[in-house]
């Protein structure tokens, strides 16, 4: 048993993983999420994402954008689509690539870099002491958490992204259909429990329980839509 998150389909779409594909894999379960966001300093001037897309238009060599991972990762998709809400090539950005959360909740607060492209889940502690501000969270709406509910989406402010990443676990291509039976009515049975609630809740997830056929084709689907968007920003031919 192997766990995935939709960086991995995001990989998988722009062939980073030589010849192996989306159907290399039995995918098992998907087991929660949480969602992109995208973070200033409290006192940032920008206090909205028509703020940040404005400046951008004006120009985008005047904002340094820090994120998880190099060019094509999922925090940099997340650049790239604001980026082309804005009407511009995302290579143009001012980009900055940092080792996760925390050292873009570092470069923010210490000044490097003027906007975090990051993970709703990473940004709460920074967001509850003041330090930091969300100017949108790629969810379908606003998330239902009492710390979280005056958190605007994207789309309420106009922009049509979504960014869910989603975190599950997948068996290997020789697992007998009867073993993977016996895995997916576990993981169904796991996720249906409270106590897997607590425990989802612990790590800052939010529900997103899938497994079996459904998992297969939200994946696949989710891949194809990766692919679409790497040949759009010219990750791949």
């Amino acid at each position: 048993m192997v766990a995935w998150s939709s960086g991995s389909l995001l990989n998988l779409a722009q062939g980073k993983f030589g010849r192996f594909d989306e159907n290399a894999v039995k995918w098992l379960a998907a087991v929660g999420t949480s969602y992109g966001a995208i973070a200033v300093k409290s006192d940032s001037p920008y206090k909205t994402l028509d703020d940040l897309v404005a400046a951008l238009k004006k120009d985008p060599s005047k904002v340094v954008i820090g994120s998880g991972g190099t060019v094509g990762s999922q925090d940099w998709m997340q650049t790239a689509l604001i980026a082309k809400a804005a009407g511009i090539n995302p290579r143009d950005l001012r980009y900055v690539a940092l080792e996760g959360g925390g050292e873009i909740a570092t470069a923010l607060l210490g000044g490097h870099i003027q906007v975090g492209s990051t993970d709703i889940s990473d940004s709460m502690p920074h967001i509850q002491s003041g330090n930091m501000r969300i100017l949108a969270v790629f969810s379908e709406k606003r998330l239902d958490e009492p710390e979280m509910k005056d958190i605007p989406t994207a789309k309420e402010q106009g922009y049509d992204i979504v960014w869910p990443v989603v975190r599950g676990f997948y068996l290997g291509p020789k697992v007998s259909d009867e073993e993977y039976a016996w895995w997916k009515q576990s993981f169904d049975k796991m996720l249906a429990s409270e106590d897997f609630a607590k425990l989802r809740d612990q790590r800052e997830l939010f529900p997103f329980a899938m497994t079996g056929a459904e998992l297969d084709g939200y994946v696949k689907k989710q891949v194809a839509d990766y692919k679409t968007l790497a040949r759009e920003f010219g990750l791949i031919q």
